[in-house]
C-alpha cells in the first residue's frame, strides 16, 4: 500500500480531513473523505473522491472552485491552502505576453460577471492562449451547464492533485 495513504488511514478524522482539503478545497468533500476509511488502496480512494464530489451540494462544490487562483494569477479570491496554492501555481503555465495576460485578465472579469465565480479549468499541460480559448468558448454556456463544467474541472483537479499528494511519499 502507498505509504502515505497508509499513514492518513491511521490519523484523526479532523486531522485526516485537514491533510487531504489542498486536493480539492471542500470542507464537506475532505469531511467525508475522512469518513469513508480506510482506503485499501490508491483505486478506491480516487473512485471514492469522484463519488463524494458527485454527490456534493452546489455550495460545497462552490467552495472547492473558490480556493484556486484566477487563472493567470497565483493568489485565489478567496481562502485556499498553501498546499492548493503551490499547486495551482504548478499546474498554470504563466505567459510574458502582456497581451495574453491583459485578454485573460478581461475574460476572467467577464466570466465572473457572467457567473459569478471564478473560472475554473484543469490547466495542467494548457497553455494560457489554450485557457483563453476554453474560457471564451465557455462564457457562451447557460449557467446550469457551466457549472457541471466547472465542476467537471474541479473533479480533474482533485484526481491530479490526489496522485501528487500520494506521490509525495
Amino acid at each position: 500500500m502507498n505509504p502515505t495513504l497508509a499513514h492518513w488511514n491511521t490519523l484523526p478524522a479532523d486531522e485526516a480531513a485537514a491533510v487531504i482539503l489542498p486536493t480539492n478545497g471542500s470542507q464537506a468533500w475532505a469531511e467525508q473523505m475522512a469518513s469513508h476509511r480506510p482506503y485499501p488502496g490508491e483505486q478506491t480512494l480516487f473512485e471514492v473522491a469522484d463519488h463524494i464530489w458527485y454527490h456534493l451540494s452546489d455550495d460545497a462544490k462552490q467552495q472547492a472552485f473558490d480556493s484556486h487562483p484566477r487563472i493567470g494569477q497565483r493568489h485565489a479570491a478567496k481562502e485556499a491552502t498553501a498546499q492548493s496554492l503551490t499547486w495551482s501555481s504548478q499546474e498554470q503555465t504563466l505567459s510574458d505576453d502582456e497581451r495574453v495576460q491583459q485578454a485573460l485578465a478581461e475574460a476572467n472579469q467577464k466570466y465572473e460577471e457572467t457567473f459569478g465565480r471564478i473560472f475554473i479549468v484543469c490547466a495542467t499541460g494548457k497553455t494560457q492562449q489554450q485557457m483563453l480559448a476554453i474560457l471564451e468558448q465557455r462564457l457562451h454556456n447557460d449557467e446550469e451547464t457551466e457549472f457541471a463544467e466547472a465542476a467537471e474541472q474541479q473533479r480533474q483537479i482533485t484526481q491530479l492533485r490526489l496522485r501528487k499528494w500520494l506521490a509525495a511519499s
